[in-house]
């Protein structure tokens, strides 16, 4: 029977949304076509109606999880608009987050098989990354996302590497007291610098 466009376009956001988590569980060469079509309730032969390859696939999907991460920053910074930072860095760096492997950050999930992939699938990394430092920088200044972009911006990048990288050794390691001092230095770290940065900015009196 022949699949309406309306059906055809619901499957294929389906497929989108399960190869979303599903290879930030087993990454984006630990899960094959059949499995990934499986997981959205279809067969492998509907793939290439909607996707021109599996890397076609990676790369929206990739997109996805950006999306779903960046509406993450944005309702926890909506919800303390006196600190927006302290919000992200709250839930970023917890350990709910690090137990969130197929829903959490994709840049700690997918980060180091990116670089391993093609041009588009860094492509949506990169845009994933190039939103976080946007979020962040206007954040960093305090809740009036004052530009001062030039200033805040090596200080912002180190932040972002400082949480992510912070996440990924989290998860690398069995021992959960250890995983905590991660994420707990981390946050210390991040929260002193976004402080400072605020501090800068705030208009001499």
């Amino acid at each position: 029977m022949r699949v309406s466009r309306v059906q055809a376009e619901e499957n294929r956001q389906a497929v989108l949304n399960e190869a979303s988590r599903l290879f930030r569980k087993h990454g984006f060469d630990g899960i094959g076509l059949k499995d990934l079509m499986a997981g959205a309730g279809l067969t492998q032969g509907a793939f290439y109606k909607q996707f021109a390859s599996k890397e076609d696939l990676a790369a929206q999907a990739s997109g996805r999880a950006n999306e779903r991460a960046r509406r993450r920053w944005s309702a926890a910074a909506e919800a303390r608009p006196d600190d927006p930072m302290a919000a992200v860095v709250a839930f970023y760096l917890s350990m709910e987050h690090r137990a969130e492997r197929m829903d959490g950050c994709p840049i700690v999930a997918l980060g180091s098989d990116a670089a391993r992939q093609g041009a588009d699938v860094k492509a949506s990394f990169e845009a994933g990354i190039r939103d976080y430092l946007e979020m962040a920088g206007a954040w960093m200044g305090g809740a009036d996302g004052e530009a001062d972009a030039d200033a805040s911006r090596p200080k912002v990048m180190a932040m972002l590497a400082t949480m992510v990288g912070a996440m990924l050794l989290a998860r690398a390691v069995n021992d959960d007291g250890l995983s905590k001092e991660f994420l707990e230095a981390a946050a210390e770290s991040v929260l002193a610098a976004s402080a400072a940065e605020r501090a800068r900015r705030r208009p001499a009196q």
